[in-house]
């Protein structure tokens, strides 16, 4: 059983499987969530600042108003589930798996992604700047629109990731794979990228590039 309103959280909510179908206002600072498992569960106006979750498992859930500040998962799945209003302020993310959920006004200030699977998720007109992104595996996401000025996708695929009108400003985006992306449509001033894809981006260009004798 989950622990108790007031209950303290260190030592609860490990090896669950919950049958709730709503989980709305309850205060979860600091808890640990160890290998729990929620199916089309909606969380509502939870806190989860500081939490910590292990190799949970979220499926096809809602997350509303709920905030994540500080929060750090390790090896969890939160798989076609969508964050509405949620705040991930230096939340940290390693080897987690998200693929297909989408993301609406939410706030990503200081976010920190290591590794993982970040594919299909929607990022339209995420709000970016400064957030960190290594190792992810980021194909087919789509950041239409999206603010990335700063933003660190270091070591990334982002093949065939949709751009449209995203700003890329400053931005860094060495090591990762560019496959698909039309440079026409994104804003690269001052983006750091490395030599082998200055070479992808200038044949998306329609240029040819030679050897320098």
């Amino acid at each position: 059983m989950l622990a108790p309103a007031g209950a303290p959280a260190q030592g609860y909510a490990r090896s669950v499987t919950s049958s709730e179908t709503a989980i709305r206002g309850e205060d979860w600072y600091g808890r640990e969530l160890d290998s729990v498992e929620y199916t089309g569960v909606v969380f509502e106006n939870v806190d989860l600042t500081e939490a910590r979750t292990a190799g949970a498992t979220f499926s096809d859930c809602v997350f509303r108003n709920v905030r994540f500040n500080v929060s750090e998962h390790s090896d969890s799945a939160f798989v076609n589930c969508r964050f509405d209003v949620c705040n991930f302020f230096d939340a940290t993310f390693r080897r987690c798996k998200l693929t297909g959920s989408t993301f609406h006004g939410c706030e990503f200030a200081l976010l920190k992604v290591e590794g993982g699977n970040w594919s299909f998720t929607g990022l339209a007109r995420a709000e970016l700047r400064g957030a960190s992104f290594e190792g992810v595996r980021l194909r087919e996401a789509d950041l239409t629109q999206a603010r990335c000025q700063e933003a660190r996708f270091e070591g990334c695929d982002l093949s065939a990731v949709t751009l449209a009108g995203a700003d890329l400003s400053a931005a860094s985006l060495a090591g990762s794979d560019l496959t698909g992306i039309d440079p026409a449509d994104v804003v690269l001033r001052g983006t750091v990228i490395d030599e082998r894809q200055a070479v992808v981006l200038a044949g998306a260009m329609g240029m040819v590039v030679v050897p320098v004798p």
